[in-house]
Parts: C-alpha cells; structure tokens; sequence
C-alpha cells in the first residue's frame, strides 16, 4: 500500500474511532441529563421547591451538550464517508461500505434534519431516538418550570424577570444557532465546502 492510501486509511480508522466515541459520549450525557432531572424532581417534591427550576437548566443544557456531541458524530461521518470513497476508488475489490449502512440505517449526511432525525425516506429509529430524548427534555423542562413558578414568585418582583428572562435568552439562543447550525444545513455546508475541494 502507497503512503498516500495508508495516510487515509488510518485517517478513516481515526474517523471510525471518533463516530464510537461520541456514540458512547452522547448516551453518557443523556445518563447524566436523567440521574440529575430525576434527582431534581425527588428534592422538588420533598419540599424544597427551588430544585424544580434547577430542571430547565439541566434540560437545556443536555440538549446543547448532546447536540454538540451529534455536531461531531457528523463531522466524523463526513470525513469517514469521504475516506471510504477515496479508498474504494484505488483498491481492486471495493470493500468498504459502513458509510452507505450508515447513510440506510441511522441517517443522511447532506440533508435536512433535526441534528440527527431526517424526514420523509431517511427517517429511522436513530432519528426516532432523538426525537424522543428531545421531547422527553422539553417536557422536563416545561414540568419543572411549571412546579417551580409559585416558589420563583414568591421569592420577590426581581427574581422571576432575572430568572425567565436568562432562562428565556439562553433557550431561545439554543433553538436559533441549533435551527442555523443543523436545520438549515450550516455546519455540514461548512464541511463540504473543504470536502469538496479534497476528494
């Protein structure tokens, strides 16, 4: 093997041993994400009503995490399928497929998604996975909110607008730059622009 189609074939194992590691990152934060709402929700409710607002927090901030955590499942995918057809196109018996199994069975790279869930054809149970945690965190996130308003307005006239307005910014700032980077297909352009240009 020539050491140009070495260099791209441990660059592929290295793309290869990204996607598992961000794999593995994403259900490890969604552990976390569970254990902490879970915890919050049993010292919610055996009395001490500031935990219910720690909720939305946690909620927020584990979609944002698990969703950087899909920015780079992508990025790894694209680079990975990139290699695989560099590859296929100089060997005799083109072997590797795991970018088109992936493209089937989890979901589309260059398409429109909600970070991982595709519509239409490409939708699958991965894209049904993510649906789910992120309807299972919207509606901690509404729940807790909910159980811990009467105690954020009992606390005094500053602390709801200083805690629904941050709250507020930073959701409404997750949903934006989430809506750019994902739905509207920013950050995967980003990588074909260079892709595009190398192979």
């Amino acid at each position: 093997m020539d050491a140009t189609l070495k260099t791209a074939a441990d660059q592929l194992g290295r793309m290869r041993g990204m996607t598992r590691y961000y794999h593995e990152r994403f259900f490890s934060d969604i552990r976390l994400q569970v254990v902490l709402t879970i915890a919050l929700f049993g010292v919610g409710f055996w009395g001490v009503d500031a935990a219910f607002l720690l909720i939305p927090v946690v909620a927020l901030y584990g979609a944002v995490q698990t969703a950087f955590d899909a920015s780079y499942l992508i990025f790894a995918r694209q680079y990975a399928s990139r290699l695989e057809g560099y590859l296929n196109n100089r060997i005799d018996d083109p072997v590797l497929v795991a970018a088109a199994l992936e493209r089937e069975y989890l979901f589309p790279l260059d398409e429109r998604k909600i970070v991982t869930a595709a519509f239409g054809p490409g939708f699958s149970y991965f894209g049904f996975v993510t649906l789910f945690f992120t309807a299972l965190g919207i509606a901690t996130y509404l729940f807790g909110l909910a159980l811990g308003l009467s105690f954020l307005f009992d606390a005094g006239d500053a602390w709801p607008i200083l805690y629904l307005g941050s709250l507020g910014a930073l959701t409404l700032s997750a949903l934006g730059v989430g809506w750019w980077w994902f739905v509207g297909g920013e950050g995967e352009r980003r990588l074909r622009t260079i892709l595009d240009l190398t192979f």
